[in-house]
């Protein structure tokens, strides 16, 4: 028997996902809806209820974190989630400072590898100072191991700079 073979690569990927405008918890739902059409979904934090970084705002923040499959680039990837972004309503890329948002979608790691170019550093270049984001990955993948650092997710939470403690919800 003879034929051509196509073997998609998947590429197993961290996103973090965060929303303090409106109906937090069904943009989280949305997003992660959403973010299931362009990969496989493998798991799924806790949500967290978490005060905002970096930017002063009443408005408190749900955050989680999920693990999925893609075959994507991560260029590829990094589009389709500021597509997906614009579709749940949210009108602007933060560039000049922190603000409300009713979706965030950023990529954390992908595949384990450091990537940079002009739109996109991974892993995410502050994923272990934002507990907001540690506390998550930790339910999902403790054993993660951060690709410059070299700690664990479990390592990464028990040395984090940062003093907020994140509440599951």
């Amino acid at each position: 028997m003879s034929g051509i073979f196509y073997f998609t690569v998947m590429s197993r990927v961290i996103i973090a996902l965060g929303s303090n405008l409106g109906d937090r918890g069904g943009y989280l739902r949305a997003a992660i809806d959403a973010l299931g059409t362009i990969g496989k979904i493998v798991s799924e934090s806790g949500v967290y209820e978490t005060e905002p970084w970096g930017f002063v705002s009443d408005n408190a923040f749900l955050n989680m974190a999920l693990m999925m499959e893609t075959d994507l680039s991560p260029l590829s990837l990094l589009d389709e989630t500021q597509k997906l972004e614009r579709s749940l309503g949210r009108k602007t890329k933060t560039v000049d400072g922190y603000a409300d948002r009713v979706v965030d979608i950023d990529i954390i790691d992908y595949n384990g590898v450091e990537f940079v170019s002009d739109r996109l550093t991974l892993p995410h270049p502050h994923v272990h100072e934002r507990n907001f984001v540690i506390y998550p990955i930790c339910d999902i993948a403790p054993d993660w191991r951060h690709p410059i650092l070299g700690l664990t997710a479990m390592q990464l939470k028990d040395s984090s700079p940062d003093d907020s403690l994140p509440y599951r919800v």
